[in-house]
């Protein structure tokens, strides 16, 4: 368990980011429906019991990457729920699952709730300061700016929750997404020089 600071504070969940690594800034989150509780990604932190339970119920634990399994498996024990493993659909939930990342060693589904307008993304997007370049709010994986996830571009979201870092909010979130998308490789030599000034 590790200690963690609460941020995407919505009304219909919250996230979290685990203070030790510092730099990975690696974010999970519970979204509820109706009384029910998903984790996505998560990792065990101090006080979670008591803000899930605030929520509602724990339904489910979604480990949206294969490789991002985190705490997946012991919440999932822990709550006595199922476990989806980088699924293609997530039953009984109010989910799709796009995919966002299909290259060898690398299969990322995405989860999209269409009812809040919410993107959730593991690895392919985030906000981490190692994700962006001078200027961006929300950035392609630096591995995958060269083949960016454009198939999210079909969507509108209203909030994109990262993997690594704080999520985007409201009426630019689309438009962040779409941006980060268009420019991921034209960017490439900006990124690389943010990466030297973040030394």
């Amino acid at each position: 368990m590790t200690a963690a600071r609460f941020c995407d504070e919505l009304p219909f969940g919250f996230g979290w980011i685990a203070l030790a690594p510092a730099f990975m800034q690696r974010a999970s989150h519970a979204l509820a429906d109706r009384g029910r509780v998903w984790l996505v990604d998560p990792v065990d932190a101090e006080g979670l019991d008591e803000r899930i339970r605030a929520l509602g119920q724990p339904a489910g634990v979604i480990a949206l990457l294969d490789r991002h399994g985190r705490d997946s498996a012991v919440l999932a024990a822990r709550y006595d729920v199922p476990l989806h493993v980088s699924p293609a659909d997530v039953a009984d939930s109010p989910f799709e699952m796009h995919r966002a990342v299909n290259l060898p060693g690398w299969r990322e589904p995405a989860l999209w709730w269409p009812d809040n307008k919410t993107l959730v993304v593991a690895d392919a997007l985030g906000t981490a300061r190692y994700f962006l370049a001078p200027g961006e709010l929300l950035a392609v994986h630096p591995l995958l700016r060269l083949v960016p996830p454009r198939l999210l571009g079909r969507l509108e979201p209203e909030h994109v929750l990262c993997g690594h870092g704080e999520g985007v909010h409201g009426p630019g979130a689309a438009s962040a997404l779409h941006e980060a998308l268009r420019t991921s490789r034209r960017r490439i030599p900006r990124w690389l020089l943010g990466g030297l000034t973040r030394r």
